[in-house]
């Protein structure tokens, strides 16, 4: 028996980006969590710390996009 073509493409899409969403979701809150952490021992440092979690979420949400856009390649060449 043979998966249909376009049901493949659609249920992998569908699990890429889920894998992507769960992967960015742990991530930034992993990130979060050692960013407080780290001004809690060190708040001289919040200033740092912050605009460098900033600019690594920022790197971090880029991967669910990139994730997205593949999704959608996936989605639209069924």
């Amino acid at each position: 028996m043979m998966i249909d073509p376009k049901f493949a493409a659609f249920w992998s899409a569908g699990i890429g980006m889920g894998l992507a969403a769960l992967g960015t979701a742990l991530g930034i809150g992993w990130l979060a969590s050692k960013a407080l952490e780290g001004m809690a021992r060190q708040p001289e440092a919040t200033n740092n710390i912050r605009t460098s979690m900033i600019l690594a979420i920022a790197f971090i949400e880029a991967i669910a996009l990139y994730a997205l856009v593949v999704a959608l390649i996936l989605a639209t060449k069924a």
